[in-house]
């Protein structure tokens, strides 16, 4: 269950992406150990946020009361067979500027999950 407001929000536009599996499968992990949903401070100011959630990555806008910006939602994982192919999903954008904030989100929550899965017990 998606704790962000994105299915009440209008989508500016929709596609199809494929999410590198490496990062898949730390999400997956994270899931397992972590506490989710999980908030990691993007680089930049502190204005942008991703929300890590059980079924979607969702980039908020925290000046804006955690207004969606970008989100990632519907991985197609189901039969999924092998760990090293990406994994598609749908790529829902908020915002006309959203595509930029891509890569940053997925640098920053590649960098916060490995290094929080890596702490030792009791401190994540």
């Amino acid at each position: 269950m998606t704790t962000t407001r994105i299915h009440d929000m209008p989508v500016y536009a929709a596609r199809t992406e494929q999410v590198d599996a490496a990062l898949y499968n730390l999400w997956r992990r994270a899931r397992l150990h972590l506490r989710m949903p999980l908030r990691i401070e993007l680089d930049g100011g502190g204005q942008m946020a991703l929300i890590v959630e059980e079924d979607a990555w969702v980039v908020v806008d925290q000046q804006q009361y955690d207004l969606p910006v970008l989100a990632w939602v519907d991985f197609e994982d189901a039969g999924r067979t092998t760990l090293h192919t990406p994994v598609s999903c749908t790529m829902n954008y908020y915002h006309y500027m959203a595509a930029h904030l891509r890569e940053r989100a997925l640098a920053g929550m590649e960098q916060a999950l490995g290094s929080r899965l890596n702490e030792p017990a009791g401190k994540g």
